[in-house]
């Protein structure tokens, strides 16, 4: 992590028990990052936190610390029972709760608490023995936690801390009426510690901490610009039968071991992945209709070098903390223009540094002025020499093997239940993506 990126505040200046501070210690921190720095003594104090925050700077540590705290000073009631969870983590998608859950290994390993993980598409009978043997804290998303709701496996009658991360992305996603449900769910506000975090704290946010939350208290944490300094961004305004060649031709460039190249439709990750798999790179795809399993196991390869390239739509762009991802490529550059940001702040995490390289091409190169808008500067742009286009064959392409039709929806029984928590979306921008 890079000092640029931390405050002067150290982790043990809070007072943290010893249990946690040697889970501190195992993660290798010792100065706070801004969010932590002025999130973590608020909730400590046992006030509620709405946080505002870009991907990368250190929330989940921050709300994991201050419950791990809070759980061990506030005792559960006498007559609180093994199905009933004493803290309550929502994130939006499947690959985030994962990422969230890691961290709370690391951090609260020597807590004693148990942690439970809920999520859609694999794992229903495990995950709901899981529930019922009793977890402290739950993390999950939303839909699948819903489902084991419904069918009394646990309740939420004994909550004492509620996180909500990536809120915005709730309401994106169209989660926003089962967060609700479950919140009212739980006991009133002035009963229980709330955190609340988010990329943006608009009006709908707001809104809905103010509902749900005890008199949260607001901080926002941001640098004047956008898009970090430590992102080295470049476009190239390319013909829609140039991008694969010069994707091919940059990536022969560049120490590319560890990639996401970004695409708008499923249907674009495949042929680009065939293009990649045809021409020596050794590369996989990240999109919503992969097994869970398979995902997980495509993440982890990622992080350990297995697998050099990821072809992903923007089920990667939020919640993923992949360390050292040198290269992000917008293939397609995203027609919203803060997924932009999101899918370029893969790289240059915790203050490291990398390269966003964006194709702005017949198709999609009427978002560049909304996107140039947003992060608040123009986007530099390279030309496009001969030496950058490499010579492809159309017949290397390899080509995905898809399940038949009428083969893909047999033996997914209740495991395919909870339709949120398997990350699909129901409203707003969601309809017209990738399935994320």
């Amino acid at each position: 992590m890079s000092e640029k990126h931390l405050t002067d505040v150290r982790f043990d200046s809070f007072g943290f028990s010893p249990e946690i501070m040697q889970g501190i210690e195992d993660a290798g921190f010792n100065l706070c990052t801004p969010i932590q720095a002025e999130a973590m003594p608020i909730a400590l104090d046992g006030q509620d936190v709405a946080g505002q925050a870009h991907t990368g700077t250190g929330k989940t540590a921050a709300f994991l610390l201050a419950t791990f705290q809070h759980l061990l000073t506030h005792p559960p009631g006498e007559n609180r029972r093994r199905n009933q969870p004493r803290a309550l983590m929502l994130a939006p998608t499947r690959e985030l709760a994962v990422q969230i859950h890691k961290d709370a290994e690391v951090l609260g390993r020597h807590t004693g608490f148990r942690l439970g993980l809920v999520f859609g598409g694999t794992g229903y009978e495990q995950q709901r023995r899981q529930l019922e043997e009793g977890v402290d804290i739950l993390i999950g998303t939303p839909g699948r936690l819903i489902d084991y709701f419904k069918q009394h496996v646990y309740n939420l009658k004994a909550i004492q801390v509620i996180v909500l991360d990536e809120a915005d992305r709730m309401f994106d996603l169209g989660f926003i009426k089962d967060i609700r449900y479950m919140l009212r769910r739980c006991p009133p506000p002035e009963q229980r510690l709330g955190m609340l975090f988010s990329a943006t704290l608009s009006f709908r946010v707001k809104e809905l901490a103010y509902e749900h939350m005890n008199n949260p208290e607001s901080i926002t944490v941001k640098d004047d610009k956008i898009t970090a300094d430590n992102v080295v961004q470049t476009c190239y305004m390319a013909g829609n039968d140039e991008k694969i060649p010069l994707l091919i031709g940059l990536l022969k460039r560049m120490d590319a071991h560890r990639t996401i190249v970004f695409v708008n439709t499923k249907r674009g990750a495949d042929r680009v992945w065939g293009y990649l798999e045809g021409n020596g790179f050794k590369a996989a795809v990240l999109s919503g209709d992969v097994p869970q399993k398979k995902r997980l196991s495509l993440l982890q390869q990622f992080k350990t070098n297995e697998l050099p390239i990821l072809v992903a739509t923007d089920v990667a762009a939020r919640g993923l903390h992949i360390p050292n991802v040198t290269h992000v490529i917008n293939y397609d550059l995203p027609e919203d223009a803060e997924d932009y940001v999101h899918r370029i702040g893969r790289t240059a995490r915790a203050g490291a540094s990398g390269d966003a390289i964006s194709f702005a091409c017949e198709t999609f190169s009427f978002s560049l002025p909304d996107i140039e808008q947003y992060i608040g500067h123009k986007m530099p742009m390279q030309p496009i020499s001969a030496d950058l286009l490499a010579e492809v064959d159309p017949r290397s392409r390899v080509r995905m093997e898809r399940p038949r039709r009428d083969d893909r929806g047999r033996g997914r029984g209740r495991q395919g239940s909870g339709r949120q928590g398997s990350g699909r979306g129901r409203g707003g921008r969601s309809r017209n993506k990738a399935k994320a």
